[in-house]
């Protein structure tokens, strides 16, 4: 039988559906990733008006106070004096079901957190893990739609998700958190944040570091068993949060960072960039820097919770980017959606408009002029929507929040560069050694749920990849399928 030929949505033949354009084999994206584009662009638009995948959120209001000064690293205003306080919104969210999914599924957890700085939003879009499936954003929806409904059927298909799994073996890592003991949080305040990406920051003499974001939560970790987490409410872990918000017991994290210096980088033994993989703490230890707690519940769950709309591309002047390519991709897709699910100006909805006020030429579009601080619509006195002008008194740019240049590899030469020989197995060993022997137990069993509904080649692609982490992770997941 003749095999179709994957094309574009135009019908033009597509040579690799596995690996975006990239500036050597760790470097960014390339603006000429029109089929990465395509198909994130496409996905974006696959629902209407619900978010395609963190759905069912839950949100609230707080405060970030900076406890360590972060000057010597970064220019960022909120991160530069010891007591600082700084207006948040925090939204967690489950990822693969819709606003109808249950709060204790097995999945992971959006921590999506949205700085009001006196220079702009500033969001940190990270989930309850600090890694990911994934490494380059070209596969997000097609594990999105593996971990989705099957489309003939519309119930949960376990063996879609392992399918998925067995043939990328970079998911290994975050499949073994998702479904060991961690996999289902107890409630919203008991589990951590984490930014998950690389970003950077840079200094007033233009040095760029790169760094992580953690936010270990004060409550402690508490999770539920599969057998636990059937019995519970639908809604239970949202009514937790809100409850306990207006009881007055203001849940909190504690925030910390990991600094790699671009030095370090260029030598280390894993890619910094990598989503799949963590920073070991013993060569980057934790840096407490400051307490985040929530303490105001959204006063109309769709205007504020529902209209959220955040996005890493949300900087400020000191943070920025790296080379992590699905980093690179949600820069993208992230306000893209967005400006598709809400409207254009989304930014002006009072819960995303910023505190500073906003200065540019931007005009029209649907809801233009919702945000005071946007002075109606950009109204100015003079009436001018277009720069350079010549009016001494209207908006300009600004050379002191220039960005230093991003470095990229030397010499890198623009092509597709397949990652699948990289290895996909160490820290996914590492954790499952440091579990104890009862988590191990939950881990394996776990997974037999699922993957003892999958053929045989799916079961021992799996079985495979668990074998190479750990020989014991293996026997055990082997021995629950029976």
């Amino acid at each position: 039988m003749t095999k179709k030929i994957l094309t574009t949505s135009a019908g033009a033949p597509v040579a690799d559906d596995n690996n975006s354009i990239t500036v050597g084999p760790n470097g960014a994206l390339t603006y000429d990733n029109y089929y990465t584009f395509e198909k994130l662009a496409h996905f974006n638009r696959e629902r209407i008006p619900e978010r395609v995948v963190h759905a069912r959120g839950t949100g609230a209001y707080g405060t970030f106070t900076l406890s360590k000064s972060l000057k010597d690293f970064t220019i960022a205003d909120f991160l530069q004096n010891e007591g600082k306080k700084t207006d948040v919104f925090l939204r967690f969210s489950t990822v693969g079901g819709g606003q109808d999914s249950h709060d204790f599924a097995r999945d992971p957890r959006g921590f999506a957190l949205k700085f009001y700085t006196r220079e702009g939003n500033y969001d940190v879009v990270g989930n309850n893990t600090p890694v990911f499936f994934l490494r380059d954003p070209i596969k997000f929806p097609d594990f999105i739609h593996s971990q989705k409904k099957n489309p003939r059927t519309n119930l949960p298909d376990p063996t879609m998700a392992f399918e998925f799994w067995a043939n990328h073996p970079q998911s290994l890592h975050q499949m073994t958190i998702l479904m060991s003991d961690r996999g289902i949080p107890a409630s919203l305040r008991n589990m951590n944040g984490y930014g998950s990406h690389t970003y950077s920051f840079w200094n007033e003499n233009g040095e760029r570091f790169w760094f992580k974001w953690h936010f270990k939560t004060n409550q402690g970790i508490k999770t539920l068993t599969a057998e636990e987490a059937a019995l519970a409410a639908p809604h239970g872990a949202q009514q937790d949060l809100v409850e306990a918000i207006d009881g007055g017991d203001f849940p909190s994290w504690t925030a910390k960072v990991q600094i790699m210096t671009e030095a370090q980088a260029k030598d280390y033994a894993i890619n910094p960039f990598d989503l799949t993989k963590i920073w070991p703490h013993s060569d980057f230890p934790l840096i407490e820097v400051g307490q985040l707690e929530l303490n105001r519940n959204v006063d109309n769950y769709f205007a504020e919770t529902e209209q959220a709309a955040f996005s890493p591309s949300n900087f400020v002047p000191g943070i920025g980017a790296s080379p992590d390519k699905m980093l690179q991709g949600r820069l993208l897709a992230y306000p893209d959606a967005h400006r598709y699910r809400i409207g254009v100006n989304f930014n002006q909805l009072p819960v995303n408009a910023a505190k500073c006020p906003v200065n540019n030429y931007q005009r029209d579009g649907a809801m233009a002029g919702l945000s005071p601080l946007a002075g109606g619509n950009q109204a100015q006195t003079t009436g001018v929507n277009y720069y350079p002008n010549d009016r001494d008194d209207e908006a300009m740019p600004n050379q002191r929040v220039a960005e230093p240049p991003m470095p990229i590899e030397e010499n890198a030469w623009i092509d597709r560069y397949d990652t699948g020989n990289d290895d996909h197995y160490s820290q996914a060993g590492g954790l499952f050694r440091i579990m104890t022997e009862d988590q191990k137990q939950q881990l394996a069993n776990n997974i037999a749920g699922g993957l003892g509904q999958c053929n045989q080649s799916i079961q021992q692609r799996m079985l495979a990849q668990f074998e190479k982490a750990d020989p014991d992770y293996a026997s055990r997941v082997k021995q629950a399928l029976g």
